[in-house]
């Protein structure tokens, strides 16, 4: 049967395809390698046609094609998708590993910078269930093992592949017609003996009657474990970004801090008394880790048998169950107004009578005997509790069965149909209940609670360190709480193409049409526990369930036409035309309906053959996801790092009147006593309240996208590729929510005397007890971020590649680049707010960071069966977004516009290995990462050793709050940059 659903066809023009699209580490696929072992299809000469849904190997798409071969995986000596599209340039580290306070038990790819959300993962062309309610794909479940290599295609693709490939496509490719047994293992470590790590996959395939059919199976085993922030200098303590001290958490600490509207109270370190400010901050980092636990198991089955010329059915089953733990400093009572009884069996008569003091209460009798204290915004940290643990277990099945072939010598079909579930279950320990907490501070005795029943033990909240004994700790922490995320894909999805004569050229025209329907269904379930706002300490907010689902139908087609080839000055001279129509049907009240439509065009011109010029331009859409659009409002986290109200008295109240600024911040919530003495503290440890949710009236964003560029390939230099493509892509009607900054320009930017009652104002509200933007979820709302399709997202750059092989006689080399050059990468909420620049800065606006350049570049070294590689992998410098020229239209005054330069200095008592480093936190030097690989090949054995970041480099240090919390923790970017030091990685593989 002739076979027309390849993906790739191998050709003998080398230098032509390495100029098409890069493939990494090429030399190694000249080592030799056992004959049952090789391939289907040799990698290092493959023209890849990602990127269209004609079915004809001979069609090269306009759009330029990253490419990662199995050979770089192993070099590289990874385990898990992520880490392997993590140096693809262009991209920006989502969540992934190195996040562990964000991180939801997924992994995610991040093209352009533009969201996790508006690419696709495919597995052979097609796609698979996605995790959760935002229907992103989980890349732990990516069977690498059996991976032949990955497409990346950064680009409009919609109308490809339909919504939500606006920034573009990663295309797992699996190997084919694998024969034989294949066992793989590897190994890994610090050189600080921590992070180790093994893996073990075991591969068995086969080919039947007469090659007829293949059948192929394998299983997998992964288990790394996790790094602590406490085992590097680094990231021992936590240094405050704005004052260069090693200390930590300001307010939620121990012993207990009480804070009021015009004062905050700590408990002194004896128990005795209430000490005036704080005194003992809280040094969180040690609990963080830099790399999450994971362990994964995995399944992978896939059958295809020829029935006949004309059919050939086919079928691929896949199961992982992965386990993801975040683990993050304890828990506690963060911000929470609470009472307590004059009587209480653990105040001191000095405590008690200082809170009767700050409250306003007679001493003597009325206070000894008052039924109800308050306590203020009351800040605990229980460590006597232990850590925070979330434990992510996701479980993903994903089937697709299909049939294909020819309907006469020129026509061909393929149809097949899906189905896949995701299940990724949270449980939540050591989180304190605060409904517990005030059970256990109602007790008039040591032994006995007067709400709670009998399993309630009375808190000791008064005492110094240790005072909440195991069984009070047992009490309040002692529960475990659980949210189940649910997701479902099922789809059909049908092609015909087709080749036919040609009026312009002796080449034909290729044509493909087809139709698809997919149906989507999320939900979220959390448990009582998690719904209620505030009652889990350090939770960030309630969890409201979630259920939802949309289907789509969608017809579509694609023209590739050869309009010139074999002329002078036109050796070739391709367009390439693409058409999609999609409806959508939302499942919710009003059954709401849209449509939306996505086309392409391209051509590809070679004057002559070392020189091909190629371009495409595109309109895409992304539909809402289930999350953006049935979402209920709740109150979670953000980060914020300067709070406009937290400035002087005399800026807030000059009395006898407020000040414009202080009227706003009256106006928000924040207590008289607060705003005239001052006392409204930033956001505790830079994290603010914010509350947002779907919009069930949200539509489809669109975007427009173009490409262009050279490739070159000049037979003056045998064996040289060269490739240069800009791309444009802009989003409009983009669905969105304004960042912090965004928010807070859009009341303090400019406050007057009517600020006061304006939206963008009081839409903000503030902790009712200290003024505060952070503190209990229940009662303080903070900042408001509604989802609309407001925004406009738009970037530019350019992509370039280079490749050269040799014979040096002694040896032969292999030289690779892959690089990107960002222009711009900006994000606009709404039409009044800032039309932010992020390339090359980090702040809480701004997420991961985008750097203007960053390159990979490989250098391999081949001497019969032992080859020698070496990385380099570039990341350019960045600065603070508050030293843009424009920081005032960016919401940074001059006097909050700097983070701390100078020399790294330690609190009371703290002893940071990073004291006395003299630091501009400011700033963020380039960065070059070396990493060497060795691999030996003997007989049907592999083995491969790897060191990577060869020279040690350290991560750089910006504090604490310099970002958000996902991406800028343990006072540098981990994501970003190497925060663990250096590796070792050992792989074998024995093919049979």
């Amino acid at each position: 049967m002739k076979k027309h659903t390849l993906t790739a066809l191998k050709i003998s023009s080398a230098p032509v395809v390495l100029g098409l699209a890069l493939i990494s580490s090429s030399a190694f696929a000249q080592a030799p390698k056992p004959a049952d072992a090789a391939p289907a299809v040799d990698d290092s000469q493959t023209i890849v046609v990602t990127g269209s849904i004609i079915q004809n190997p001979n069609v090269v798409s306009t759009s330029p094609v990253s490419v990662i071969n199995s050979a770089e995986i192993g070099l590289r000596q990874v385990t898990n998708a992520e880490d392997v599209l993590r140096q693809i340039p262009g991209a920006v580290p989502s969540i992934g590993q190195n996040v562990n306070n964000g991180n939801g038990g997924a992994s995610y790819v991040d093209l352009r910078g533009l969201g996790s959300f508006r690419n696709i993962v495919l597995l052979d062309g097609a796609r698979i269930v996605p995790s959760g309610t935002a229907g992103r794909v989980d890349l732990n479940n990516i069977p690498l093992a059996l991976i032949q290599r990955v497409d990346a295609l950064t680009g409009g693709a919609s109308t490809t592949y339909g919504a939500d490939a606006v920034s573009g496509v990663v295309n797992f490719i699996t190997k084919k017609n694998f024969a034989g047994v294949e066992l793989s293992g590897g190994t890994q470590i610090t050189e600080k003996g921590d992070g180790f790590g093994w893996h073990a996959d075991l591969t068995l395939g086969a080919n039947f009657d007469d090659g007829r059919g293949n059948a192929v199976f394998s299983i997998g085993y992964q288990n790394i474990d996790s790094i602590y922030q406490g085992d590097r200098d680094v990231s021992v303590f936590g240094v405050s970004s704005t004052s260069g001290v090693a200390s930590g958490s300001s307010f939620t600490s121990t012993p207990t801090t009480f804070s009021f509207a015009s004062q905050d109270l700590q408990v002194n370190s004896s128990g005795t008394a209430l000490a005036v400010g704080q005194y003992a901050p809280f040094n969180f980092n040690p609990y963080n880790i830099f790399v999450t636990p994971f362990k994964r198991y995995n399944m992978y089955g896939a059958a295809r048998y020829e029935i006949s010329d004309a059919v050939e059915v086919y079928t691929r089953g896949m199961f992982s169950r992965n386990t993801v733990s975040s683990i993050v400093a304890p828990s506690g009572i963060f911000g929470v107004g609470l009472t307590v009884a004059g009587n209480n069996p653990f105040l001191t008569t000095t405590i008690r009578n200082q809170l009767c003091t700050a409250n306003g209460i007679a001493l003597g009798a009325t206070c000894d005997n008052a039924a109800s204290i308050p306590l203020g915004s009351v800040y605990r940290r229980t460590t006597e509790v232990g850590p925070r643990v979330d434990e992510y277990v996701t479980d993903m099945f994903d089937y697709r069965a299909g049939i294909r072939g020819n309907i006469t010598d020129k026509v061909h079909y393929d149809l097949y149909g899906s189905y896949g579930q995701s299940t990724n279950t949270q449980a939540r320990k050591n989180y304190v209940s605060t409904s517990r907490v005030v059970n256990a501070l109602n007790a008039t005795a040591t032994s006995a609670c007067v709400t709670g029943g009998t399993a309630c033990v009375p808190l000791n909240l008064f005492g110094p360190l240790n005072s909440i004994t195991p069984a009070m700790a047992n009490y309040i922490g002692g529960i475990t709480s659980t949210i189940a995320r649910d997701a479902s894909l099922g789809q059909v999805h049908g092609t015909v193409s087709t080749e036919f004569g040609n009026f312009f050229s002796d080449k034909p025209i290729n044509v493909a049409v087809g139709g698809e329907y997919r149906k989507y269904t999320a939900e979220t379930k959390p448990d009582s526990l998690a719904q209620v706002p505030g009652e889990l300490g350090g939770a960030g907010g309630a969890i409201p369930p979630v259920k939802g689902g949309y289907d789509v139908k969608e017809l579509f087609g694609e023209l590739n036409l050869p309009l010139v080839s074999d002329a002078p000055f036109f050796h070739e001279l391709t367009l390439e035309a693409g058409l999609r129509q999609s409806w959508y049907h939302i499942n919710t009240a009003g059954d709401p309906k849209f449509s939306a439509t996505t086309w392409k065009a391209g051509l590809t011109w070679a004057p002559i053959e070392d020189v091909k010029f190629r371009g495409n331009y595109s309109r895409s859409v992304r539909a809402p996801n289930i999350a953006e659009l049935f979402a209920p409002v709740s109150t979670g986290l953000t980060n914020l790092l300067v709070d406009p109200c937290s400035t002087a008295a005399a800026n807030l109240y000059v009395a006898p009147n407020y000040t414009p600024l202080g009227a706003v911040c009256l106006a928000q919530g924040a207590p008289a006593a607060a705003v005239q003495a001052g006392t409204i503290a930033n956001p505790s440890a830079g994290q603010a309240n914010a509350y947002g949710g779907g919009n069930p009236n949200l539509k489809p964003e669109t975007a427009k996208s173009y490409t262009f560029g050279v490739v070159l390939a000049p037979s003056m230099v045998p064996n040289l590729t060269l490739t240069v493509d800009y791309y444009n892509i802009k989003i409009s009607a983009a669905i969105s929510s304004p960042t912090p900054a965004d928010v807070i320009n859009a009341c303090f930017g400019s406050v007057t005397a009517s600020s006061a009652t304006s939206a963008a104002c009081t839409g903000i509200g503030r902790n009712p007890l200290n003024g505060r933007l952070s503190g209990d979820s229940a009662t303080t709302r903070g900042l408001p971020t509604p989802l609309s399709n407001l925004g406009r997202l738009a970037t530019d750059g350019i992509d370039f590649t280079a490749n050269y092989r040799h014979d040096l006689g002694f040896a032969k080399l292999a030289l690779s680049l892959n690089g990107n050059w960002t222009n711009t990468s900006k994000f606009q909420a709404t039409p009044s707010s800032y039309d932010r620049e992020c390339t090359g800065y980090y702040s809480a606006n701004c997420a991961s960071i985008q750097p203007r350049w960053q390159w990979f570049q490989r250098t391999t070294l081949s001497f019969d069966n032992i080859d020698l590689s070496l990385a380099w992998r570039h990341i350019s410098a960045v600065q603070y977004e508050g030293q843009a020229s424009d920081f005032l239209a960016r919401g940074f005054t001059a006097a909050k516009r700097n983070l701390f330069t100078g020399t790294i200095t330690n609190a009371a008592g703290i002893n940071s290995p990073l004291a006395g480093r003299s630091v501009d936190f400011n700033h963020i030097p380039a960065y070059d990462y070396f990493d060497l690989a060795a691999r030996f090949t003997v007989s049907h054995f592999e083995f491969t050793l790897a060191v990577t970041n060869l020279f040690n480099r350290q991560p750089p240090v910006v504090g604490s709050a310099a970002g958000s919390t996902s991406f800028n923790s343990g006072n540098t970017y981990p994501s970003t940059y190497d925060a663990v030091g250096r590796r070792f990685n050992a792989g074998v593989k024995i093919n049979f």
